[in-house]
């Protein structure tokens, strides 16, 4: 059940609705706050007109459009199905306690996983009381709120939520820049999500108020710029690992996850450096801590090498719900070389290409003509074909946002 407002005996209250609701979840929060979602009930008020006429709902309460045929309220916004945060999914983290460091990281899914492990999705966070010291802090969160003291002032929260974190990961991993976005109309930090998050532009639909509004710069937004400018924190590369390993699936019948490297959306250590490459976890046995937890340049699986940028393009592209199902492994029909798509291409599913190896033009045919090739996809159905068991298939059950 949901509460609705009838715009033509409540258009008075619509605007006064939207003001006084629209900043659910600023950067900074009160700290007796202890959820991001109190009820799951949706709250649906509507926001002005769609092209053709009709009107346009939102829901305050989950930051969604709610709006169903022929410019009706829905009986539930497209985000209602999506559980509250539980307060164990959530983590204070008081910045000034953890001397040694802070980091984290958008967390998805491995691209390779024959563990037994739970979906690891949302806020991966490392934590060390002292420089060299060990990791007080090793977990994945839905969301997470910095405690940081500025200047003179109180203590405030800063909040990351999983997909800030997600979207940040994404977009670095295909090289693009991100800055702190706020809606005009009410004050919401903006996040660019799915399609929006690798295409740069100034038009933004607002998810606290549901409202068009037009940026100062044509870019992509991400609330984390915020967090990353209060925390001073500075943008660098990460070095690339000098360890590589030759490992065998047989040697750990607990299984193998197999992530790509990206960014770290917040570090503090001054003593550490990134890395860069491809990460993996390997167990002895299920239900144990992991044996292999590090970082490679090279990884190579029971005789297959694992390329560190098919790796970690792969693990972006499956957390772009537009192209879900649309990266597959193609192989060119004259030449045999497999087509990896990179750049801009890497998002952007098309019918024609040109192999760079022979020049030969090709169409793709069947339901889904337009793709986009990865050959990570064949190599790691070889891999399974090699696996103790069966890898898990994974799904972020992402919304696409492309409107």
């Amino acid at each position: 059940m949901n509460r609705s407002v009838d715009p033509k005996h409540k258009a008075k209250r619509t605007s006064s609705t939207l003001k006084a609701n629209s900043r659910q979840q600023d950067l900074f929060v009160p700290s007796h706050e202890d959820s991001l979602f109190s009820s799951n009930e949706c709250r649906i008020v509507s926001v002005g007109k769609r092209r053709d006429g009709g009107t346009r709902y939102w829901c305050l309460q989950h930051k969604a459009d709610a709006t169903a045929k022929y410019g009706r309220p829905a009986e539930n916004c497209r985000y209602s199905h999506i559980p509250p945060i539980k307060s164990d999914e959530i983590l204070a983290l008081d910045v000034s306690q953890y001397a040694g460091g802070i980091a984290l990281w958008g967390a998805v899914p491995p691209v390779y996983d024959t563990t037994l492990q739970p979906l690891d999705r949302g806020i991966h966070v490392h934590a060390r009381r002292s420089s060299g010291g060990h990791k007080e802090i090793d977990a994945t969160y839905r969301s997470v709120r910095l405690l940081v003291g500025i200047k003179d002032l109180p203590k405030q929260e800063l909040v990351i939520s999983e997909l800030d974190a997600i979207y940040y990961m994404v977009t670095s991993v295909f090289g693009y820049s991100m800055k702190y976005v706020e809606c005009l109309h009410c004050g919401h930090p903006h996040l660019d999500k799915d399609w929006f998050s690798v295409h740069a532009h100034r038009s933004h639909l607002c998810a606290g108020c549901g409202k068009h509004f037009r940026d100062s710069d044509v870019a992509i937004g991400n609330p984390i710029c915020k967090v990353r400018s209060v925390l001073g924190v500075r943008a660098q590369k990460p070095k690339t690992s000098k360890k590589q390993i030759n490992l065998r699936q047989a040697d750990y019948p607990g299984g193998i996850q197999v992530w790509g490297s990206n960014p770290a959306v917040v570090w503090t250590s001054k003593h550490s450096e990134e890395e860069e490459g491809v990460h993996v976890h390997a167990f002895r046995e299920d239900g144990a801590l992991a044996a292999l937890d590090d970082t490679f340049s090279r990884v190579t699986v029971d005789g297959i090498a694992l390329d560190p940028l098919m790796v970690r393009t792969l693990m972006a592209q499956s957390a772009l719900p537009h192209i879900s199902n649309r990266v597959i492994a193609i192989n060119c029909a004259s030449c045999g070389t497999s087509a990896f798509d990179a750049g801009e291409h890497a998002f952007t599913p098309k019918t024609q290409r040109r192999c760079e190896n022979c020049g030969n033009e090709s169409f793709e045919t069947g339901r889904l003509r337009k793709v986009v090739g990865n050959p990570l996809v064949e190599i790691l159905e070889r891999l399974a074909d090699r696996a103790p068991r069966p890898p898990q298939m994974h799904s972020l059950d992402l919304l696409p946002e492309t409107l």
